[in-house]
């Protein structure tokens, strides 16, 4: 069974999906469970276009990538594997600096190689940056993918204390990425279905889609009314 509840004054809606989990849509935020989710991504499109920005988020930034702790002792344990792609003047960066630091902020990233490029990173023939980490799972040498906030990138998750936050970052260095996801039609949560799903599970996964589903149609019947 669904139902609604919508408030034009206040600008929310209740959603009930018939799985029983409840939805509330703000004017620019969905509350799913306990991750607060802006619109931007149900209703922005985008697919990476690798050729064209030559994997820029792997050189552009003032931190590393975020890891978590349990992602940190994966990449150390995954480190002679992974270590293969490496270029040799970053195997000595890391060696220096270690397999994970703490940036200014506090947070535990990956380190970075003249203060920009991951240590982590490669160049591949067509000049496109890679992640050394993903090399290494995808060719069955590794169990450890990649961080959690590079495969979401470009969603950022802020995580509260009784919620985590989930938002599209815009940079311009991914404006490639929107000309592309605009051309195929692909919303951002579609395209980046399989690290969410790493990230919050299948079931989380699909009231996401329901809840994409839903505010589609709130987008055609807004647009019938004028």
């Amino acid at each position: 069974m669904t139902s609604f509840l919508h408030s034009k004054n206040n600008s929310i809606t209740e959603f009930t999906s018939e799985f029983g989990e409840s939805f509330l849509f703000f004017r620019t935020v969905s509350e799913i469970g306990k991750t607060i989710i802006s619109r931007d991504i149900f209703e922005e499109h985008f697919v990476c276009d690798l050729i064209k920005c030559k994997g820029a988020c792997c050189i552009e930034g003032d931190s590393g990538a975020p890891l978590t702790e349990e992602e940190a002792a994966s990449i150390a344990k995954n480190y002679a594997s992974v270590s293969i792609y490496i270029p040799e003047n970053q195997k000595k960066e890391i060696k220096k600096q270690g397999f994970s630091i703490i940036d200014s902020d506090g947070d535990r990233v990956t380190p970075l190689i003249n203060n920009r490029q991951c240590v982590y990173s490669f160049t591949d023939k067509h000049g496109v940056l890679n992640c050394a980490i993903e090399k290494a799972f995808l060719n069955g040498e590794a169990k450890f993918r990649k961080p959690i906030s590079c495969h979401l990138f470009p969603i950022r998750v802020k995580i509260y204390t009784h919620f985590e936050a989930v938002n599209y970052q815009e940079l311009k260095i991914c404006s490639p990425g929107k000309i592309c996801g605009a051309k195929s039609k692909t919303p951002l949560y579609r395209f980046l279905k399989e690290p969410l799903i790493r990230k919050y599970g299948k079931e989380w996964y699909e009231e996401v889609e329901l809840a994409a589903a839903y505010l589609k149609n709130e987008n055609k019947d807004g647009q019938s009314e004028k």
